[in-house]
Protein backbone atom coordinates (compact mmCIF):
# COMPACT_ATOMS: atom_id res chain seq x y z
CA UNK A 1 0.00 0.00 0.00
CA UNK A 2 1.15 3.55 -0.60
CA UNK A 3 0.27 6.77 1.11
CA UNK A 4 -1.73 9.03 -1.17
CA UNK A 5 -3.05 11.68 1.21
CA UNK A 6 -1.25 14.91 2.03
CA UNK A 7 1.77 16.92 1.06
CA UNK A 8 4.33 17.25 -0.36
CA UNK A 9 3.77 15.99 -3.93
CA UNK A 10 6.35 13.53 -5.21
CA UNK A 11 9.55 15.29 -6.16
CA UNK A 12 12.82 14.04 -7.62
CA UNK A 13 14.68 12.61 -4.64
CA UNK A 14 11.46 12.01 -2.68
CA UNK A 15 10.13 9.01 -4.58
CA UNK A 16 8.93 6.17 -2.40
CA UNK A 17 11.19 3.18 -2.00
CA UNK A 18 10.26 0.07 -3.95
CA UNK A 19 8.74 -2.07 -1.24
CA UNK A 20 8.72 -5.84 -1.34
CA UNK A 21 5.64 -7.00 -3.23
CA UNK A 22 3.10 -9.07 -1.34
CA UNK A 23 2.94 -12.66 -2.61
CA UNK A 24 -0.51 -14.28 -2.38
CA UNK A 25 -1.17 -17.90 -3.24
CA UNK A 26 -4.53 -18.82 -4.72
CA UNK A 27 -6.13 -22.23 -4.97
CA UNK A 28 -9.73 -22.87 -6.01
CA UNK A 29 -11.54 -26.13 -5.64
CA UNK A 30 -14.66 -28.21 -5.64
CA UNK A 31 -15.73 -31.80 -5.25
CA UNK A 32 -14.65 -33.84 -8.28
CA UNK A 33 -17.65 -36.18 -7.97
CA UNK A 34 -19.83 -33.38 -9.33
CA UNK A 35 -18.08 -32.93 -12.70
CA UNK A 36 -19.43 -36.00 -14.55
CA UNK A 37 -22.85 -35.47 -12.97
CA UNK A 38 -23.15 -31.82 -14.03
CA UNK A 39 -20.92 -31.15 -17.08
CA UNK A 40 -21.52 -27.38 -17.15
CA UNK A 41 -20.58 -26.85 -13.50
CA UNK A 42 -16.77 -27.08 -13.64
CA UNK A 43 -16.37 -24.63 -16.57
CA UNK A 44 -18.54 -22.12 -14.69
CA UNK A 45 -16.52 -22.52 -11.50
CA UNK A 46 -13.24 -22.14 -13.42
CA UNK A 47 -14.54 -18.86 -14.86
CA UNK A 48 -15.32 -17.69 -11.33
CA UNK A 49 -11.81 -18.67 -10.21
CA UNK A 50 -10.28 -16.72 -13.09
CA UNK A 51 -12.32 -13.67 -12.08
CA UNK A 52 -11.07 -13.96 -8.50
CA UNK A 53 -7.46 -14.15 -9.73
CA UNK A 54 -7.95 -11.02 -11.83
CA UNK A 55 -9.44 -9.05 -8.96
CA UNK A 56 -6.71 -10.16 -6.59
CA UNK A 57 -4.02 -9.05 -9.02
CA UNK A 58 -5.59 -5.59 -8.95
CA UNK A 59 -4.90 -5.41 -5.20
CA UNK A 60 -1.21 -4.66 -5.73
CA UNK A 61 0.04 -8.16 -5.05
CA UNK A 62 1.74 -11.00 -6.91
CA UNK A 63 -0.68 -13.90 -7.31
CA UNK A 64 0.69 -17.44 -7.37
CA UNK A 65 -2.16 -19.43 -8.88
CA UNK A 66 -2.02 -23.11 -7.91
CA UNK A 67 -5.00 -23.90 -10.11
CA UNK A 68 -8.23 -25.76 -9.47
CA UNK A 69 -8.25 -28.87 -7.27
CA UNK A 70 -10.90 -31.58 -7.32
CA UNK A 71 -9.65 -34.11 -4.76
CA UNK A 72 -7.16 -34.58 -1.93
CA UNK A 73 -4.33 -35.68 -4.25
CA UNK A 74 -4.61 -32.51 -6.32
CA UNK A 75 -4.79 -30.52 -3.07
CA UNK A 76 -1.49 -32.06 -1.95
CA UNK A 77 0.18 -31.07 -5.23
CA UNK A 78 -1.14 -27.52 -4.87
CA UNK A 79 0.19 -27.46 -1.30
CA UNK A 80 3.69 -28.26 -2.53
CA UNK A 81 3.55 -25.58 -5.22
CA UNK A 82 2.49 -22.95 -2.70
CA UNK A 83 5.07 -24.11 -0.16
CA UNK A 84 7.87 -23.64 -2.67
CA UNK A 85 6.50 -20.21 -3.68
CA UNK A 86 6.95 -18.79 -0.17
CA UNK A 87 3.64 -16.93 -0.01
CA UNK A 88 2.67 -14.28 2.52
CA UNK A 89 -0.96 -15.44 2.42
CA UNK A 90 -2.78 -18.35 0.80
CA UNK A 91 -6.36 -17.81 -0.35
CA UNK A 92 -8.56 -20.87 -0.71
CA UNK A 93 -11.58 -20.23 -2.92
CA UNK A 94 -14.51 -22.49 -2.04
CA UNK A 95 -16.39 -22.51 -5.33
CA UNK A 96 -18.79 -25.23 -4.23
CA UNK A 97 -18.76 -28.06 -1.71
CA UNK A 98 -15.34 -29.63 -1.18
CA UNK A 99 -13.95 -31.79 1.59
CA UNK A 100 -11.65 -30.49 4.28
CA UNK A 101 -9.02 -33.05 3.25
CA UNK A 102 -8.46 -31.00 0.09
CA UNK A 103 -7.44 -27.82 1.95
CA UNK A 104 -5.96 -28.94 5.28
CA UNK A 105 -2.65 -30.05 3.64
CA UNK A 106 -2.39 -26.66 1.93
CA UNK A 107 -2.86 -24.87 5.24
CA UNK A 108 -0.39 -27.18 6.99
CA UNK A 109 2.40 -27.14 4.41
CA UNK A 110 2.33 -23.69 2.82
CA UNK A 111 4.01 -21.96 5.76
CA UNK A 112 1.60 -19.03 5.35
CA UNK A 113 -1.69 -18.06 6.96
CA UNK A 114 -4.75 -19.13 5.01
CA UNK A 115 -7.85 -17.12 4.13
CA UNK A 116 -10.89 -19.00 2.88
CA UNK A 117 -13.25 -17.13 0.59
CA UNK A 118 -16.78 -18.08 -0.38
CA UNK A 119 -17.86 -15.88 -3.27
CA UNK A 120 -20.95 -17.16 -5.06
CA UNK A 121 -21.48 -16.03 -8.69
CA UNK A 122 -24.18 -13.41 -8.00
CA UNK A 123 -26.16 -11.93 -5.13
CA UNK A 124 -28.81 -14.67 -5.18
CA UNK A 125 -30.00 -17.71 -7.13
CA UNK A 126 -32.83 -17.61 -9.62
CA UNK A 127 -34.95 -20.09 -7.69
CA UNK A 128 -37.58 -20.53 -10.38
CA UNK A 129 -35.16 -21.67 -13.09
CA UNK A 130 -32.18 -23.26 -11.29
CA UNK A 131 -31.54 -26.99 -11.34
CA UNK A 132 -29.19 -28.91 -9.04
CA UNK A 133 -26.07 -28.17 -11.07
CA UNK A 134 -26.74 -24.44 -11.09
CA UNK A 135 -27.43 -24.49 -7.35
CA UNK A 136 -24.09 -26.15 -6.67
CA UNK A 137 -22.27 -23.12 -8.11
CA UNK A 138 -23.75 -21.16 -5.19
CA UNK A 139 -22.83 -23.75 -2.58
CA UNK A 140 -19.46 -22.37 -1.43
CA UNK A 141 -20.91 -21.64 2.01
CA UNK A 142 -21.75 -25.31 2.50
CA UNK A 143 -18.20 -26.51 3.36
CA UNK A 144 -17.23 -23.44 5.38
CA UNK A 145 -18.27 -24.81 8.82
CA UNK A 146 -16.57 -28.09 7.94
CA UNK A 147 -13.34 -26.23 7.12
CA UNK A 148 -13.53 -24.23 10.35
CA UNK A 149 -13.96 -27.36 12.44
CA UNK A 150 -11.17 -29.25 10.69
CA UNK A 151 -8.78 -26.30 10.82
CA UNK A 152 -9.31 -25.78 14.54
CA UNK A 153 -8.89 -29.48 15.31
CA UNK A 154 -5.62 -29.41 13.34
CA UNK A 155 -4.38 -26.34 15.22
CA UNK A 156 -4.76 -24.02 12.21
CA UNK A 157 -6.07 -20.48 12.66
CA UNK A 158 -9.31 -19.97 10.77
CA UNK A 159 -10.50 -16.85 8.95
CA UNK A 160 -12.93 -16.41 6.07
CA UNK A 161 -14.76 -13.90 3.87
CA UNK A 162 -18.19 -14.69 2.42
CA UNK A 163 -20.01 -12.71 -0.26
CA UNK A 164 -20.55 -12.82 -3.99
CA UNK A 165 -18.15 -12.41 -6.89
CA UNK A 166 -18.66 -8.66 -7.39
CA UNK A 167 -19.52 -7.86 -3.76
CA UNK A 168 -17.43 -4.77 -2.96
CA UNK A 169 -17.99 -5.27 0.77
CA UNK A 170 -16.43 -8.70 0.54
CA UNK A 171 -13.56 -7.43 -1.60
CA UNK A 172 -12.85 -4.68 0.93
CA UNK A 173 -12.50 -7.35 3.60
CA UNK A 174 -10.28 -9.42 1.32
CA UNK A 175 -8.11 -6.37 0.64
CA UNK A 176 -7.61 -5.95 4.40
CA UNK A 177 -6.21 -9.46 4.67
CA UNK A 178 -3.92 -8.91 1.68
CA UNK A 179 -2.69 -5.61 3.14
CA UNK A 180 -2.08 -7.36 6.46
CA UNK A 181 -0.19 -10.12 4.66
CA UNK A 182 1.98 -7.43 3.08
CA UNK A 183 2.86 -6.14 6.54
CA UNK A 184 3.62 -9.66 7.71
CA UNK A 185 5.92 -10.11 4.73
CA UNK A 186 7.59 -6.74 5.28
CA UNK A 187 8.39 -7.68 8.86
CA UNK A 188 9.49 -11.25 8.13
CA UNK A 189 11.83 -10.08 5.36
CA UNK A 190 12.68 -6.68 6.85
CA UNK A 191 16.04 -5.30 7.91
CA UNK A 192 15.79 -2.94 10.84
CA UNK A 193 18.65 -0.68 11.86
CA UNK A 194 19.47 0.41 15.40
CA UNK A 195 22.18 3.06 15.66
CA UNK A 196 23.71 4.62 18.75
CA UNK A 197 22.43 3.93 22.24
CA UNK A 198 19.40 4.13 24.49
CA UNK A 199 18.29 7.56 25.68
CA UNK A 200 19.52 7.42 29.31
CA UNK A 201 16.80 6.34 31.71
CA UNK A 202 14.04 5.57 29.19
CA UNK A 203 13.36 2.04 30.42
CA UNK A 204 10.13 1.76 28.42
CA UNK A 205 11.99 2.30 25.15
CA UNK A 206 14.51 -0.46 25.81
CA UNK A 207 13.87 -3.51 23.61
CA UNK A 208 15.69 -6.85 23.63
CA UNK A 209 16.80 -7.14 20.00
CA UNK A 210 16.02 -10.85 19.93
CA UNK A 211 12.35 -10.05 20.55
CA UNK A 212 11.95 -8.53 17.10
CA UNK A 213 12.73 -11.71 15.12
CA UNK A 214 11.02 -13.73 17.87
CA UNK A 215 7.75 -11.84 17.48
CA UNK A 216 7.82 -10.72 13.85
CA UNK A 217 10.77 -12.27 12.04
CA UNK A 218 13.26 -10.16 10.11
CA UNK A 219 16.80 -9.05 10.84
CA UNK A 220 18.24 -6.53 13.29
CA UNK A 221 21.26 -4.59 12.01
CA UNK A 222 23.28 -3.00 14.83
CA UNK A 223 25.01 0.15 13.58
CA UNK A 224 27.52 2.63 14.95
CA UNK A 225 27.30 6.37 14.46
CA UNK A 226 30.70 5.96 12.82
CA UNK A 227 28.91 4.05 10.04
CA UNK A 228 27.06 7.30 9.37
CA UNK A 229 30.10 9.50 10.00
CA UNK A 230 32.21 8.01 7.20
CA UNK A 231 29.34 8.30 4.72
CA UNK A 232 28.61 11.91 5.64
CA UNK A 233 32.31 12.70 5.23
CA UNK A 234 32.17 11.36 1.66
CA UNK A 235 29.26 13.62 0.61
CA UNK A 236 30.27 16.24 -1.97
CA UNK A 237 29.28 19.91 -1.99
CA UNK A 238 27.36 19.30 -5.21
CA UNK A 239 25.29 16.60 -3.51
CA UNK A 240 24.62 18.96 -0.61
CA UNK A 241 23.37 21.59 -3.06
CA UNK A 242 21.04 19.04 -4.65
CA UNK A 243 19.62 18.09 -1.26
CA UNK A 244 19.16 21.74 -0.33
CA UNK A 245 17.18 22.26 -3.52
CA UNK A 246 14.98 19.28 -2.67
CA UNK A 247 14.41 20.58 0.86
CA UNK A 248 13.42 24.02 -0.46
CA UNK A 249 10.97 22.33 -2.82
CA UNK A 250 9.41 20.31 0.02
CA UNK A 251 9.54 22.76 2.96
CA UNK A 252 8.90 26.36 3.77
CA UNK A 253 11.95 27.79 5.56
CA UNK A 254 11.46 29.86 8.69
CA UNK A 255 13.83 32.84 9.07
CA UNK A 256 15.26 31.10 12.14
CA UNK A 257 17.00 28.53 9.91
CA UNK A 258 20.74 29.21 9.80
CA UNK A 259 22.42 28.48 6.47
CA UNK A 260 25.28 26.59 8.11
CA UNK A 261 22.86 24.35 10.03
CA UNK A 262 20.73 23.85 6.92
CA UNK A 263 23.73 22.74 4.86
CA UNK A 264 24.83 20.39 7.62
CA UNK A 265 21.37 18.80 7.81
CA UNK A 266 21.43 18.35 4.02
CA UNK A 267 24.88 16.73 4.18
CA UNK A 268 23.73 14.36 6.91
CA UNK A 269 20.61 13.57 4.87
CA UNK A 270 22.64 12.43 1.88
CA UNK A 271 24.87 10.33 4.14
CA UNK A 272 21.81 8.85 5.80
CA UNK A 273 20.44 7.78 2.42
CA UNK A 274 23.75 6.04 1.69
CA UNK A 275 23.63 4.28 5.05
CA UNK A 276 20.12 2.98 4.38
CA UNK A 277 21.10 1.81 0.89
CA UNK A 278 24.36 0.20 1.95
CA UNK A 279 22.73 -1.82 4.73
CA UNK A 280 19.43 -2.39 2.84
CA UNK A 281 17.44 -1.01 5.77
CA UNK A 282 13.65 -0.93 5.91
CA UNK A 283 13.60 1.09 9.14
CA UNK A 284 16.01 2.87 11.48
CA UNK A 285 15.97 3.97 15.11
CA UNK A 286 18.82 6.11 16.45
CA UNK A 287 20.09 8.25 19.31
CA UNK A 288 23.43 9.65 20.44
CA UNK A 289 23.87 11.95 23.41
CA UNK A 290 27.12 13.60 22.39
CA UNK A 291 29.28 16.08 24.25
CA UNK A 292 30.36 19.70 23.76
CA UNK A 293 29.59 19.89 20.07
CA UNK A 294 31.79 16.96 19.01
CA UNK A 295 31.18 15.28 15.68
CA UNK A 296 28.87 12.52 16.84
CA UNK A 297 26.71 15.04 18.66
CA UNK A 298 26.50 17.09 15.47
CA UNK A 299 25.53 14.00 13.49
CA UNK A 300 22.73 13.18 15.92
CA UNK A 301 21.48 16.76 15.91
CA UNK A 302 21.52 16.90 12.11
CA UNK A 303 19.32 13.86 11.54
CA UNK A 304 15.81 15.33 11.54
CA UNK A 305 15.71 16.58 7.93
CA UNK A 306 17.10 13.37 6.46
CA UNK A 307 15.04 11.13 8.73
CA UNK A 308 11.85 12.96 7.71
CA UNK A 309 12.67 12.66 4.01
CA UNK A 310 13.36 8.95 4.45
CA UNK A 311 10.14 8.42 6.40
CA UNK A 312 8.15 10.10 3.63
CA UNK A 313 9.74 7.68 1.16
CA UNK A 314 8.62 4.66 3.19
CA UNK A 315 11.70 4.06 5.36
CA UNK A 316 10.72 5.19 8.88
CA UNK A 317 13.64 6.73 10.73
CA UNK A 318 13.04 7.79 14.33
CA UNK A 319 14.98 9.28 17.21
CA UNK A 320 15.41 8.37 20.86
CA UNK A 321 16.34 4.78 19.95
CA UNK A 322 12.63 3.95 19.62
CA UNK A 323 12.90 0.61 17.85
CA UNK A 324 9.32 -0.53 18.45
CA UNK A 325 7.95 2.78 17.18
CA UNK A 326 10.03 2.56 14.01
CA UNK A 327 8.35 -0.82 13.44
CA UNK A 328 4.92 0.65 14.24
CA UNK A 329 5.55 3.40 11.70
CA UNK A 330 6.60 0.82 9.11
CA UNK A 331 3.35 -1.08 9.69
CA UNK A 332 1.25 2.08 9.53
CA UNK A 333 2.98 3.18 6.34
CA UNK A 334 2.48 -0.18 4.64
CA UNK A 335 -1.21 -0.10 5.57
CA UNK A 336 -1.56 3.18 3.67
CA UNK A 337 -1.76 5.61 6.60
CA UNK A 338 1.67 7.18 6.63
CA UNK A 339 2.55 7.27 10.30
CA UNK A 340 4.48 10.05 12.02
CA UNK A 341 6.65 9.84 15.17
CA UNK A 342 4.41 10.94 18.03
CA UNK A 343 4.16 11.42 21.79
CA UNK A 344 1.84 13.28 24.18
CA UNK A 345 2.49 17.00 24.45
CA UNK A 346 -0.44 18.55 26.36
CA UNK A 347 -4.13 18.17 27.15
CA UNK A 348 -6.56 20.90 26.16
CA UNK A 349 -9.65 20.65 28.38
CA UNK A 350 -11.18 23.79 26.91
CA UNK A 351 -11.37 22.34 23.39
CA UNK A 352 -11.48 18.66 24.49
CA UNK A 353 -8.45 17.65 22.43
CA UNK A 354 -5.19 15.88 23.09
CA UNK A 355 -2.17 17.68 21.63
CA UNK A 356 0.48 15.28 20.37
CA UNK A 357 3.47 15.23 18.06
CA UNK A 358 7.27 15.31 18.39
CA UNK A 359 10.34 17.49 18.01
CA UNK A 360 11.78 15.32 15.30
CA UNK A 361 11.25 13.01 12.35
CA UNK A 362 7.88 13.38 10.63
CA UNK A 363 6.01 11.58 7.86
CA UNK A 364 5.85 14.47 5.40
CA UNK A 365 3.33 12.73 3.13
CA UNK A 366 0.54 13.15 5.71
CA UNK A 367 1.08 16.80 6.54
CA UNK A 368 -2.06 18.92 6.35
CA UNK A 369 -0.07 21.81 4.93
CA UNK A 370 3.33 22.51 3.47
CA UNK A 371 5.73 21.51 6.26
CA UNK A 372 8.08 24.06 7.82
CA UNK A 373 11.74 23.85 8.72
CA UNK A 374 12.48 25.84 11.86
CA UNK A 375 15.90 26.53 13.33
CA UNK A 376 16.34 25.53 16.96
CA UNK A 377 19.19 26.66 19.15
CA UNK A 378 18.17 24.04 21.71
CA UNK A 379 16.69 20.55 21.31
CA UNK A 380 14.83 20.17 24.57
CA UNK A 381 16.23 17.25 26.57
CA UNK A 382 18.91 16.58 23.97
CA UNK A 383 22.29 18.01 23.11
CA UNK A 384 22.98 19.89 19.92
CA UNK A 385 21.12 22.33 17.70
CA UNK A 386 19.95 22.58 14.12
CA UNK A 387 16.79 22.44 12.02
CA UNK A 388 13.54 20.71 12.98
CA UNK A 389 10.26 19.93 11.22
CA UNK A 390 6.98 21.64 12.07
CA UNK A 391 3.61 20.54 10.69
CA UNK A 392 0.07 19.45 11.53
CA UNK A 393 -1.19 16.04 10.36
CA UNK A 394 -3.96 16.34 7.75
CA UNK A 395 -7.27 17.14 9.40
CA UNK A 396 -9.78 14.29 9.55
CA UNK A 397 -9.85 10.71 10.84
CA UNK A 398 -6.57 9.39 12.23
CA UNK A 399 -5.32 6.25 13.93
CA UNK A 400 -2.78 5.96 16.71
CA UNK A 401 -0.76 2.76 16.65
CA UNK A 402 2.02 1.57 18.92
CA UNK A 403 3.73 -1.64 19.99
CA UNK A 404 3.92 -2.38 23.71
CA UNK A 405 6.30 -4.92 25.19
CA UNK A 406 4.90 -7.12 27.95
CA UNK A 407 6.71 -8.58 30.94
CA UNK A 408 7.02 -11.98 29.23
CA UNK A 409 8.59 -10.42 26.12
CA UNK A 410 5.47 -10.64 23.97
CA UNK A 411 4.51 -7.65 21.84
CA UNK A 412 1.02 -6.15 21.98
CA UNK A 413 -0.55 -3.83 19.41
CA UNK A 414 -2.25 -0.77 20.88
CA UNK A 415 -4.50 1.47 18.80
CA UNK A 416 -7.09 4.22 19.04
CA UNK A 417 -9.08 6.21 16.50
CA UNK A 418 -9.67 9.96 16.64
CA UNK A 419 -9.91 13.04 14.47
CA UNK A 420 -7.35 15.76 13.91
CA UNK A 421 -9.17 19.08 14.22
CA UNK A 422 -8.12 22.69 13.51
CA UNK A 423 -7.03 25.08 16.22
CA UNK A 424 -4.03 26.91 17.66
CA UNK A 425 -0.67 25.11 17.64
CA UNK A 426 2.69 25.86 19.18
CA UNK A 427 5.31 27.16 16.75
CA UNK A 428 8.39 25.57 18.26
CA UNK A 429 9.60 23.17 15.57
CA UNK A 430 7.30 20.32 16.61
CA UNK A 431 4.91 18.14 14.60
CA UNK A 432 1.91 19.07 16.73
CA UNK A 433 -1.66 17.91 16.01
CA UNK A 434 -4.89 18.38 17.97
CA UNK A 435 -6.69 15.02 18.24
CA UNK A 436 -10.31 14.73 19.33
CA UNK A 437 -11.22 11.29 20.72
CA UNK A 438 -14.82 12.18 21.46
CA UNK A 439 -14.35 12.06 25.22
CA UNK A 440 -12.64 13.83 28.10
CA UNK A 441 -8.93 14.22 27.23
CA UNK A 442 -7.89 13.16 30.71
CA UNK A 443 -9.95 9.98 30.62
CA UNK A 444 -8.58 9.09 27.22
CA UNK A 445 -4.99 9.70 28.33
CA UNK A 446 -5.44 7.49 31.39
CA UNK A 447 -6.96 4.69 29.30
CA UNK A 448 -4.21 4.94 26.65
CA UNK A 449 -1.44 4.87 29.26
CA UNK A 450 -3.02 1.92 31.10
CA UNK A 451 -2.43 -0.34 28.08
CA UNK A 452 1.33 -0.36 28.72
CA UNK A 453 2.09 1.62 25.57
CA UNK A 454 5.54 3.18 25.67
CA UNK A 455 6.58 6.81 25.28
CA UNK A 456 6.06 7.01 21.49
CA UNK A 457 3.78 5.67 18.76
CA UNK A 458 2.78 6.24 15.12
CA UNK A 459 0.05 8.70 14.12
CA UNK A 460 -1.46 7.78 10.75
CA UNK A 461 -4.28 9.12 8.59
CA UNK A 462 -7.60 7.33 8.13
CA UNK A 463 -9.26 4.62 10.20
CA UNK A 464 -6.69 1.83 10.05
CA UNK A 465 -8.25 -0.32 12.76
CA UNK A 466 -9.86 -2.91 10.41
CA UNK A 467 -6.50 -3.54 8.73
CA UNK A 468 -4.69 -3.54 12.06
CA UNK A 469 -7.09 -6.20 13.33
CA UNK A 470 -6.25 -8.36 10.32
CA UNK A 471 -2.53 -7.70 10.77
CA UNK A 472 -2.64 -8.66 14.44
CA UNK A 473 -4.48 -11.86 13.51
CA UNK A 474 -1.89 -12.91 10.92
CA UNK A 475 0.99 -12.12 13.27
CA UNK A 476 -0.62 -13.80 16.27
CA UNK A 477 -0.38 -10.59 18.30
CA UNK A 478 -2.94 -9.29 20.78
CA UNK A 479 -4.59 -6.03 19.72
CA UNK A 480 -5.85 -3.60 22.37
CA UNK A 481 -8.25 -0.89 21.16
CA UNK A 482 -8.67 2.17 23.37
CA UNK A 483 -12.13 3.73 23.19
CA UNK A 484 -13.16 5.09 26.62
Amino acid sequence: MTTTLGAPPPAPGLERVTARRTKVGLVAGGLGAYWPQFPELLPQLRRCAARVATRMQALDCEVVDAGFVSDAEEGARAAEKLRVAGCDLVVGFLTTYMTASMLVPIAQRSGAPVLLINLQPTEAMDHASFDTGQWLAYCGACPLPEMANAFRRCGIDFRSVSGHLEDERAWERISRWIAAAGVRGALRHGRHGLMGHLYPGMLDVSTDLTLVPANFGGHMEVLEFDDLRVRVAAVTDAQVDERLALARQVFDLDPSVQEEDFRWAARVSVGLDRLVDDFSLDSLAYYHRGLEGEQHERLGAGMILGASLLTARGVPAVGEYELRTSLAMLITDRLGGGGSFTELQALNFRDNVVEMGHDGPAHLAISGRRPLLRGLGVYHGKRGWGVSVEFDVAHGPVTLFGIAQQRDGAFTFVTAAGEVVPGPLLEIGNTTSRVDFGCDPGEWTDAWSATGISHHWALGVGDLRPRLRATADLLGVELVEVAP
